[in-house]
């Protein structure tokens, strides 16, 4: 199992980055997990514009949502010919969501160009993975995700504050790929996402092989102090990740 990083900004694009998107494969299978603002520019860069076998959103806000409305007419205007919907997993009112967004309230259920699948708490396939969702602390419903593939786990937080949930999604995961968009010096909102030495607390806590720092905000945040954060409270590996970059898990 592979993960592509193709957007890691956190909150809007930042000057080097889209916002959340990461692609992830296995025997020839690519699922997309998040779909952000400007993350069409890197999929065609680092995969291909029909490079897409699957999406997980796993929450409507729009840093991890926008580019799934982009993208509708990359597909429904292929020149080449018709291409069969994309599944498209996501929380309740996806479809209106998206469909607003792209055109207009009601206008265009976009169903075309995906096929939607409402995601909620529990274990499904999609394609050769294994994929568990747990409910995380952050204003709207959102979802974390643990992907397995054969005896290989990925783990990712989404967006959250700090939660239990996050040790059950992450426990044990040979890659934790954690959001870390706060400074712990800062005043920050409650219940809303964590700090770098948050996210190396609950990768020590779960047992992680690996620990792998996401959604940070250029304008507002320190690569040097999230990492050194991190490092406080997590002896394993630790990086921030950059658009391009290519993981085995």
């Amino acid at each position: 199992m592979r993960l592509t990083v193709l957007g890691c900004a956190g909150s809007f694009p930042g000057p080097d980055s889209a916002c959340s998107c990461y692609l992830v494969d296995a025997d020839g299978f690519r699922l997309l997990i998040d779909f952000g603002t400007g993350a069409l520019s890197p999929l065609q860069r680092f995969a291909g514009l029909y490079a897409i076998d699957a999406i997980v959103l796993t929450h409507l806000h729009a840093d991890h949502i926008f580019d799934a409305c982009s993208y509708v007419v990359a597909r429904r205007y292929n020149p080449d010919g018709v291409l069969p919907p994309v599944p498209l997993y996501a929380p309740e009112g996806a479809r209106e969501r998206l469909s607003t967004a792209y055109s207009g309230p009601g206008d265009d259920p976009l169903d075309d160009v995906y096929t939607f699948h409402e995601l909620k708490v529990g274990t499904f396939e999609i394609g050769p993975f294994s994929v568990s969702a747990e409910r995380m602390n952050h204003p709207v419903e959102t979802y974390g995700l643990r992907v397995e593939y054969q005896d290989r786990t990925l783990a990712y937080s989404s967006d959250t504050a700090p939660c239990d949930a996050i040790v059950r999604l992450a426990r044990g995961a040979d890659v934790f790929l954690c959001e870390a968009s706060y400074l712990d010096d800062a005043d920050n909102p409650p219940d809303l996402h964590l700090t770098g030495r948050e996210a190396g607390e609950f990768a020590t806590k779960a047992g992680v092989g690996r620990l792998l720092l996401t959604h940070l905000v250029d304008a507002w945040g320190s690569e040097f102090m999230t990492s050194d954060a991190a490092a406080s409270s997590y002896t394993g590996p630790i990086e921030i990740v950059r658009p391009g970059q290519r993981f085995a898990v």
